[in-house]
């Protein structure tokens, strides 16, 4: 028996927004104990440059997440923890493998609830990370966004991730119809998907003449020289610095805790084009590998998973 349409509300996919969240996130956390995050994330770029970020994230205090009270707030927590994380690692002269416990408790605490791994992920840097400029105009419009947070204070880095936000909130409406494509063709009705695919290509076309606009105002040397070394993570990082990943020092002592290697944010992790990839049935492997066994011919059916990269 095949399995049930997904429905939206139960993955808190938004009908409106898509995987942007239905009310936009929030630009400061209200409750003020948490006002010396806010205070640090406020002057994030000053302090990378004067190079005090380092100091002032190791004499924070440890904060609790118990008084965040909503999804809304988790999410800023996150948003706000894992920039400081960066760019504590990455903000000195040298990278830094320990990210101290100020940072380290709540961050781990925040991203459990969530469901995320200690590190900047495309959820944090682009879902969570912007807000319209006018409340009433749409936000599928690069011309009516703004970022929340970034660690350069550059129009490029802006761009790059708000290039993204555009793509996801002109996407939206592909979500539904292509679920809604799915059920037409388990009812055999040819004429509802050729029309569904239709209106997909269609909406297609103009998500690349969003993304080509990345050209626009995001220099490619000030993208891979100055931005994109904050975002990095710390797998496959020893070239850089990092041999053995990172360490979020909880303070109970080194011999309780270990080092971790996750990959950082980038687009490659776009819950849109993510879940092109599925309702298409387009299914990417490891190089030089192979598929094993046909794809199955419903893409809401167990897909068989692609052998672990090497």
């Amino acid at each position: 028996m095949l399995p049930s349409i997904p429905r939206l509300q139960d993955y808190d996919v938004s009908l409106q927004n898509g995987f942007l969240p239905s009310d936009y996130p929030l630009d400061v956390l209200p409750d003020p104990y948490y006002r010396p995050w806010e205070n640090v994330i406020k002057n994030l770029q000053a302090l990378i440059l004067s190079k005090r970020l380092r100091g002032v994230v190791e004499r924070l205090p440890i904060l609790s997440t118990h008084l965040l009270l909503s999804e809304a707030e988790w999410r800023r927590a996150y948003l706000v923890l894992a920039f400081m994380s960066h760019a504590y690692i990455w903000g000195g002269n040298t990278p830094a493998d320990r990210v101290p416990p100020s940072i380290s408790v709540p961050f781990r605490s925040t991203c459990a609830h969530l469901e995320l791994p200690t590190v900047a992920t495309y959820a944090g840097v682009v879902l969570w990370n912007y807000k319209p400029i006018f409340d009433l105009e749409p936000i599928d419009s690069l011309a009516n966004l703004a970022t929340l947070t970034t660690f350069t204070g550059s129009l490029d880095e802006s761009w790059f991730y708000l290039v993204s936000v555009a793509i996801e909130a002109r996407g939206a409406p592909l979500i539904p119809l292509m679920l809604h494509a799915i059920q037409a063709a388990r009812n055999n009705d040819s004429h509802t998907v050729t029309e569904c695919l239709r209106g997909f290509a269609e909406r297609l076309d103009e998500l690349g003449a969003l993304l080509i606009r990345m050209h626009e105002s995001c220099n490619p040397t000030v993208f891979y020289e100055r931005i994109r070394p904050f975002l990095a993570g710390s797998k496959n990082m020893a070239d850089a610095g990092l041999p053995n990943g990172v360490m979020f020092d909880d303070g109970t002592g080194e011999e309780n805790q270990h080092y971790v290697q996750y990959a950082g944010g980038s687009n490659a992790q776009s819950s849109i084009i993510q879940f092109f990839d599925i309702v298409l049935g387009i299914e990417h492997r490891p190089t030089g590998s192979s598929a094993n066994t046909a794809p199955t011919s419903d893409p809401t059916s167990p897909q068989p998973q692609a052998p672990p990269a090497p």
